[in-house]
C-alpha cells in the first residue's frame, strides 16, 4: 500500500483499477491521458439566464488549456438558479439554497471521483460562492474563472441595465411612465450575455474570488462577450495544471483571516452587495474559520468607499474593466494601507507581488485612498434591540442615513408587494417583512422587486424597507436587510406590530437599528407569539430549513471544516 501523489491514482492504478480504466477508455482517453492528472471543470453553464449562456463555451477554453498543460479535464456542469428568472416569486426561495446545492455536488463530482484538482466557472450571484466553498471543501489545487459581465443597453444614447427596467415597473405603477416606454427598457436593458452590469452580487463576487486569490489578476471584469474570454480562461487553465504538479497554495492556504479581510475590504470599498457578507462567512466556514458578521463589520467600518459604481454610483463593470480591472480597486487600497499585501495567489506569488505594475486609478470610476467618495465603506452592519446579532445597509449612494418612522409589518413578500403595487404605504412609513430569513422563508428570499417598484414609484428617499430576508446587490435606499436573529430563530423582528417607531441611525460610529418598545412590553409579545408555520413540506426546502445555520454566520448548513484523506493504492 502506497500515499499516491495524485488522487487520480486511486482510480486508474492497478489490477483492481482495470474496470474503471475501462470506463475511461469509453472516454476516449488513451494510457497517456488516463496516466495525467485529472481535472474537474465544473461549470454552470445552461439556458436558464444570460449570466450562464457564455460559460460553456469558456468552459471548452478551459480544457483546452488543461489539456496543453498536461493534464486531462473532465466538464461537469453543476445546478444554477438564476436570481433574474426567480425575483418576486416562490421560485427565490432555492436562490441561496442553490449556493450550498452546489458546494455539495462540487464535493460529490471531486471527491466521488478522486480528481486532483478544480477548475470552477461561475456567473451568477449564488453559484459563483458555491464553487468557492467547494473548492475550499475538497481543498485541492483550485482556480476560478468569472464568466464576466454583461454590457449595458442604451437608450438615447444613455446607458442602461436590469435594475432600470425594475424601476420603470414602479414608475408605470405611479403613473410616470407608459407601458410602452418600460417595453422598450425591457427589450434594451440586457443585450448581450453575461451577469448584470453593475456592482451587485455577480460582479461583487468576481472581485472576491481575485482579491482571495482563486482567480488570476485581472480576470473578473473583462466583460463576458469580449474576445479576450478564450485566450484568459485557456491560460487560467495552464496557470491550473502548474498547480496541480508543483507546490502552489490550496484554498485553504489562500482562505485565511487575513485574505478574508481583504474580501471585506474589497466589497465596501467599491459599494458592493451586501450579500457578499453572507457568502464571505460561508467560504470562510469551510475553511475551519470563524468568520463572522461583527468581524465583516469591522473591516467595513474601517475601509473607504473609493469606486463610483452603480447602483449607487455611475459607472459599470465594462468601466472598471476600462480603468484597469480589479486590480486598480486593490492597488488603491494596498498602497493606502487597507489590504494585507502578504496574502497569497493560486500563482504562489503574494497579493502585493501580483500588483506591482498595476497602473495608479483613473480617479473617476477608481479613486485613491486620499480622494475617497466617503470615509467608510458603501456598506455598513447595524445593531440594537431590532437586531442584536447585525443588518446591513448598503449605504453608497444614499442620500440620508438617518430615517425614523412607525413600522408597517408584513408576514411576508407577497403581502408587502400587494400594499406596493397599490401605493397603499405612506411617506415616513419603515415597511417591515419578516419570516423570510434562511430558516423562516425558508431559503432567504431577496426584495429587489420591491425596492425597485418602491424606488421606481419615487418614493425609494422617503421610506425605509427593513427584513430578515436579503436585498440583491441592485438594491438602492434605505433597504436593511439579514436582520439577525430572524424572526422563525425568536428575533425581535418577529415582535413589532405596526405603527411600533423604528429608528435607524447608519453614519459612522453610530450604526443603529432599534424600536421605541421597552423589554417588558416585548416580553409580554413574547409570551403571546404564536410561530408561523414554515412552508416546507418535504423536498429540498424541507432540508434545507432543518439544517440552515443564521445569516450571520454565514447561513450555512454544515459543521464545516471537511477533511479528506487521501485513499491508499496498491
Amino acid at each position: 500500500m502506497k500515499t499516491p501523489r495524485f488522487r487520480s491514482e486511486t482510480i486508474r492504478d492497478g489490477i483492481i483499477r482495470s474496470t474503471t480504466r475501462s470506463f475511461l477508455y469509453a472516454l476516449g482517453l488513451d494510457d497517456e491521458d488516463i496516466s495525467n492528472p485529472h481535472v474537474a471543470v465544473i461549470h454552470t453553464g445552461g439556458d436558464m439566464s444570460p449570466c450562464n449562456t457564455s460559460l460553456r463555451d469558456q468552459a471548452q477554453h478551459a480544457k483546452t488549456g488543461v489539456f496543453a498543460a498536461g493534464g486531462t479535464p473532465h466538464e461537469c456542469p453543476v445546478v444554477s438558479v438564476s436570481d433574474g428568472l426567480s425575483v418576486a416569486h416562490s421560485g427565490m426561495r432555492f436562490s441561496l439554497i442553490s449556493r450550498d446545492l452546489i458546494a455539495d455536488s462540487v464535493e460529490a463530482t471531486v471527491r466521488g471521483h478522486q480528481w486532483d484538482g478544480i477548475f470552477g466557472i461561475g456567473g451568477c450571484d449564488k453559484n459563483m460562492p458555491g464553487l468557492m466553498m467547494g473548492m475550499t471543501r475538497c481543498n485541492v489545487p483550485s482556480l476560478f474563472l468569472y464568466g464576466g459581465s454583461s454590457l449595458p443597453g442604451q437608450i438615447g444614447g444613455k446607458d442602461v441595465n436590469i435594475v432600470d427596467t425594475y424601476e420603470t415597473i414602479g414608475k408605470v405603477l405611479a403613473g410616470e411612465a407608459t407601458e410602452e416606454e418600460l417595453d422598450q427598457m425591457t427589450r434594451s436593458c440586457l443585450p448581450t450575455s453575461g451577469a448584470c452590469a453593475g456592482q451587485f452580487t455577480a460582479n461583487t463576487m468576481g472581485m472576491v474570488s481575485e482579491i482571495l486569490g482563486f482567480a488570476l489578476m485581472g480576470s473578473s471584469m473583462v466583460p463576458a462577450v469580449y474576445a479576450a474570454r478564450a485566450p484568459l480562461a485557456r491560460r487560467a487553465g495552464k496557470v491550473l495544471m502548474q498547480a496541480v504538479k508543483g507546490d502552489a497554495p490550496l484554498p485553504r492556504d489562500l482562505v485565511t483571516r487575513k485574505s478574508l479581510e481583504n474580501a471585506c475590504a474589497v466589497v465596501a470599498a467599491t459599494g458592493g452587495s451586501t450579500n457578499a457578507a453572507l457568502h464571505i462567512p460561508a467560504i470562510a466556514h469551510e475553511a475551519g474559520i470563524a468568520f463572522h458578521l461583527d468581524d465583516v463589520a469591522e473591516v467595513f467600518a474601517r475601509t473607504p468607499l473609493i469606486a463610483d459604481l452603480k447602483p449607487g454610483g455611475r459607472f459599470l463593470a465594462r468601466d472598471v474593466f476600462y480603468a484597469g480591472g480589479a486590480p486598480a480597486i486593490f492597488k488603491s487600497l494596498l498602497d493606502g494601507g487597507f489590504l494585507h499585501g502578504d496574502c497569497l495567489s493560486i500563482t504562489g506569488k503574494t497579493i502585493a507581488e501580483e500588483l506591482c505594475e498595476t497602473p495608479k486609478p483613473d480617479g473617476e470610476v477608481v479613486r485613491p485612498t486620499a480622494k475617497a467618495i466617503a470615509p467608510t465603506g458603501g456598506v455598513v452592519v447595524l445593531k440594537g434591540n431590532l437586531a442584536p446579532d447585525g443588518a446591513l445597509l448598503k449605504v453608497a449612494g444614499l442620500k440620508k442615513l438617518v430615517h425614523s418612522g412607525p413600522a408597517r409589518v408584513f408576514e411576508c413578500e407577497e403581502d408587502c408587494l400587494k400594499a406596493i403595487r397599490t401605493l397603499d404605504y405612506a411617506e415616513g412609513d419603515v415597511i417591515v417583512i419578516r419570516n423570510e430569513g434562511p430558516r423562516g422563508g425558508p431559503g432567504m428570499r431577496e426584495m429587489l422587486g420591491i425596492t425597485a417598484l418602491i424606488y421606481g414609484q419615487g418614493n425609494g428617499e422617503k421610506v425605509a424597507l427593513i427584513t430578515d430576508g436579503r436585498f440583491s446587490g441592485a438594491t438602492r435606499g434605505m433597504c436593511i436587510g439579514y436582520v439577525c436573529p430572524e424572526a422563525a430563530s425568536d428575533g425581535p423582528v418577529g415582535l413589532l406590530k405596526d405603527g411600533d417607531i423604528i429608528d435607524i441611525d447608519a453614519n459612522a460610529g453610530v450604526c443603529t437599528l432599534a424600536m421605541q418598545v421597552d423589554d417588558e412590553t416585548l416580553a409580554q409579545r413574547r409570551k403571546e407569539r404564536v410561530e408561523r408555520l414554515t412552508i416546507a413540506k418535504g423536498g429540498l426546502l424541507e432540508k434545507y430549513a432543518a439544517t440552515v445555520g443564521p445569516a450571520d454566520k454565514g447561513a450555512v448548513t454544515h459543521s464545516g471544516n471537511v477533511v479528506w484523506e487521501k485513499d491508499p493504492i496498491g
